[in-house]
């Protein structure tokens, strides 16, 4: 991917930061492993007994990641930890802002794409998680405005 020239520079892909998974070497004994369509890390924590104001944002954070296997470890855990997280992802809204709107600011379309079905899985993910987005539209959208109609040209 590249930029787009004219006045689709928009498209343009955002230069690479340092990722929260890649830039951290892998290690055999803390890999996790993939048990039934879920990952779980080698310790064997049940996802529920986790704290999710330190790993959800954590997770979300690796949303930018595009090499594997740390697309996956991300993508894989966000969906994990929204699938039972229940009660405990509606105070940790505030802290998935940041890494949402990053990883929509790549520009990467794998990025925007995967980005945006996770933010489907929130709204469902908890009793009023989309409404606690709601204040927060104004630092989400501009990004997509920019991507709306991409398909249609």
């Amino acid at each position: 991917m590249g930029s787009c020239g004219g006045p689709q520079g928009g498209f343009k892909v955002a230069p690479g930061v340092p990722l929260t998974f890649s830039r951290r070497p892998l290690e055999p004994d803390r890999v996790w492993n993939v048990f039934g369509g879920s990952i779980i890390p080698a310790s064997n924590v049940e996802i529920e007994k986790l704290d999710y104001h330190h790993y959800l944002p954590l997770f979300f954070d690796g949303l930018r990641e595009t090499v594997h296997p740390y697309e996956f470890f991300s993508r894989q855990g966000v969906n994990d930890m929204l699938e039972h997280g229940g009660p405990k992802i509606l105070p940790v809204i505030p802290q998935l802002i940041i890494p949402i709107k990053n990883a929509l600011n790549t520009r990467n379309r794998q990025v925007i794409c995967t980005t945006l079905k996770v933010l489907q899985h929130l709204v469902v993910s908890g009793d009023m998680v989309g409404e606690a987005l709601v204040p927060y539209y104004r630092q989400i959208l501009p990004i997509l405005n920019i991507f709306k109609n991409m398909n249609s040209e």
